[in-house]
């Protein structure tokens, strides 16, 4: 005689490989999504350092001319300072 406990084995393996294939169908599909989800993210870092040196190049340039202006403005004082300070001796040797 069949044990009765062979046919309700039987039948909790079939049920339990269908659940598995199912289970392993949708864990194909969230991979599956996660990798364009990874590709789409990975895309907008890409277009935010695009745009972050976009914009960060005018303010590099900007600080230069700055610095630049300083320079100069340092550099004319120093000048200044010379043309004034031999004219002013200038004019005590002469009183």
């Amino acid at each position: 005689m069949i044990d009765a406990a062979q046919p309700i084995l039987l039948l909790v393996i079939i049920v339990l490989a269908f659940l598995l294939l199912v289970l392993g169908i949708q864990v194909f599909f969230i991979l599956r999504e996660l990798r364009q989800t990874i590709t789409k993210a990975n895309k907008v870092l890409d277009d935010t350092g695009v745009i972050t040196e976009s914009v960060s190049k005018p303010i590099s340039s900007f600080s230069s001319v700055v610095s630049g202006i300083k320079a100069g403005a340092s550099f004319a004082n120093f000048f200044k300072s010379k043309f004034y300070k031999d004219e002013s001796e200038g004019k005590k040797n002469k009183d």
